[in-house]
């Protein structure tokens, strides 16, 4: 039996709403479903009530992306206390960071001649964080670009006219606030950062150094190769092993569901041992806690 505990809804830059994922991870029987939007838990508490309804077990999440030295990565916060006051706080610091960065995006397409407005984008996104997809997919309605591929290639990807650095916490305070919040932190598609998979190793021990949890090890990008040494490095230090589809809905169109013909089917073990996991680290963190009080 299948789980996915990578996806995206409406909430951030997926086009599905949680609802309807649920809805089609119970179709696909899937067993768990874990919403991991980016910078938001906004969608956590519609996403558990459908799982109750279909019977799909769900578990909150987030993807937030960070910084260790030169490299850009992407940390997944599973079962983390959505009331967590320095959760929300640094969630606040992060969204922020986003908005000013839109506004300089937007700012940037417009000298480059383009009519775009903050306006417009407000509108295609309703609801959640707002990101270089919702951009994209106002270029493409505009029939600036024909894809999201060609908006990212030609003017919002990192070097290219239109895009903006935003504020982002270390991996080390991502992987904190994650665990202050009493959740489990696990690194997003380490393979996607070098293919080779020369660079994985060290880093993968810096951030062990740093508490990391887990490595997403099912994934669609990862084939076979990077998929054993991710293995070796989770077992040599000990780390949960997780995956999903990173499932975006139509932002990613060939990218399916978990147990679909297009995407991962990542085991049910891995959920069980991420509960597991998961009260452990709350065992240890009930004496600090009422230290605190």
């Amino acid at each position: 039996m299948c789980v996915d505990l990578h996806t995206h809804s409406i909430f951030s830059d997926g086009t599905a709403t949680p609802e309807e994922l649920v809805h089609m991870a119970a179709m696909l029987q899937l067993t768990g479903l874990a919403l991991t939007d980016h910078d938001t838990m906004e969608g956590c508490p519609r996403a558990i009530a459908a799982g109750k309804k279909h019977g799909v077990s769900v578990i909150p999440g987030l993807e937030i992306s960070c910084t260790h030295g030169d490299f850009s990565l992407h940390i997944l916060g599973y079962m983390v206390d959505p009331e967590d006051s320095v959760l929300l706080e640094k969630l606040r610091m992060i969204q922020q960071g986003r908005q000013r960065r839109n506004k300089k995006i937007i700012e940037r397409l417009v000298e480059l001649g383009i009519d775009i407005t903050t306006t417009e984008l407000q509108q295609l996104s309703a609801c959640g964080q707002t990101g270089r997809p919702h951009i994209a997919r106002l270029l493409i309605m505009k029939k600036i670009v024909p894809d999201i591929n060609s908006a990212f290639r030609r003017y919002l990807g990192k070097g290219k006219p239109a895009y903006a650095e935003r504020f982002s916490f270390t991996a080390a305070e991502t992987i904190a606030f994650i665990h202050q919040a009493g959740g489990i932190a696990v690194f997003a598609h380490p393979g996607k950062l070098d293919s080779s998979m020369r660079i994985q190793p060290r880093l993968i021990e810096e951030l062990v150094e740093r508490k990391l949890d887990g490595l997403e090890i099912y994934y669609p990008s990862h084939p076979q190769k990077v998929q054993k040494k991710l293995h070796k490095l989770a077992e040599k230090y000990g780390l949960l092993k997780t995956g999903g589809s990173d499932y975006h809905g139509g932002n990613r169109p060939n990218n399916g569901l978990a147990g679909s013909r297009k995407s991962v089917c990542p085991p049910d073990t891995i959920m069980k041992e991420l509960l597991r996991r998961t009260e452990q680290i709350r065992s240890k963190q009930k004496p600090d806690r009422k230290s605190e009080g």
